[in-house]
């Protein structure tokens, strides 16, 4: 099959072996998948892997394992999105409810595991939701990045009356927003590129620009650039006692200030894998449109092409079809 794959930074179209399931695990022709900003800095050098990289797709199930009570017939031929940590269950972090902090996971295109820019991958047949027939596979592809979005409500208590700032609007961050604008608290966005802000005039979430920021009085600030810039803006933003939420792939290390931190009684909160289950509710029932984040799509053999557009500056979502 072909493969994107990623080694020494760099990215090559390979002819690999179509994976061999493990025990336990379904393998699946992988439709679309999604290049997202973690793809980008691992190539980048953000994290040593080697490998067939991407985590974010949809598929449809050629090959299950016939495991009780989801028997094999129920699987093959469904569409399905995929939770990219595997997990043992059986470790201290596993048993104690943080599955995705197991100490043996191995994680879809990042940790240990072959990822989704390729024409089939496996995982574990828990690791899968199937997606309801009314959800295309446009919208689906987005699953795992929605899901994302809505861990920090999973996290954090946001409340109507509760003063949000977003900073950033980029591939993740058009979900956040979408996904906070649905708790009805007084969300404001900070956003760079015209189309950025464009698509969030149209679902009516209200902009702010650096400069009309109030300091130190947001409720709950959510950093959504992976800059240092970024946070320093947050940090000055978030009111004593506040949340800041850290929703973004950071590459090095960011410089703070930790003792304004702590004079503060700053919540600082990192952020990353959420619930597929709501995610794809809300894709089921419409109240959140991905779809509009698509750039461009490009064939599996184009996928170097793909990259190089996904790579430049304010770009949103750019799909590669196998």
């Amino acid at each position: 099959m072909k493969a994107l794959w990623l080694e020494n930074q760099q990215l090559s179209l390979q002819d690999v072996p179509i994976p061999v399931a493990p025990d336990g695990e379904a393998l699946i022709r992988v439709c679309l998948s999604g290049i997202c900003g973690t793809d980008l800095e691992l190539a980048r050098g953000y994290y040593p892997y080697t490998g067939i990289i991407g985590h974010e797709f949809v598929g449809e199930v050629v090959e299950s394992p016939d495991v009780s009570p989801s028997p094999n017939a129920d699987w093959i031929g469904k569409r399905v999105v995929g939770e990219i940590n595997a997990v043992c269950g059986e470790c201290e972090q596993c048993t104690n409810g943080r599955p995705t902090h197991c100490e043996k996971r191995t994680v879809l295109g990042i940790v240990k595991r072959d990822g989704a820019h390729a024409e089939y991958l496996t995982l574990p047949l828990a690791n899968l939701h199937r997606v309801p027939d009314s959800v295309s596979d446009e919208a689906a592809v987005f699953s795992e990045p929605l899901a994302a979005a809505l861990e920090i409500q999973q996290q954090v208590h946001i409340q109507p009356a509760d003063r949000v700032l977003l900073i950033g609007a980029g591939r993740l961050g058009q979900l956040i927003a979408q996904t906070l604008a649905l708790t009805g608290c007084d969300l404001r966005v900070v956003a760079r590129h015209s189309h950025q802000k464009q698509l969030l005039e149209a679902r009516k979430i209200r902009l702010i620009t650096k400069d009309e920021i109030q300091p130190r009085c947001w409720d709950v600030v959510v950093e959504a650039t992976g800059s240092s810039s970024g946070f320093d803006m947050a940090r000055r933003a978030v009111r004593p006692r506040g949340v800041l939420v850290l929703k973004s792939t950071y590459r090095g290390d960011v410089m703070v200030n930790f003792s304004s931190i702590v004079v503060d009684e700053i919540t600082l909160l990192g952020s990353r894998c959420g619930p597929f289950a709501p995610a794809l509710r809300l894709l089921e029932s419409g109240a959140v449109d991905p779809a509009v984040l698509i750039v461009a799509r490009y064939p599996l053999a184009k996928a170097l092409e793909a990259f190089e557009l996904a790579r430049q500056p304010g770009m949103l979502k750019v799909l590669l079809e196998s």
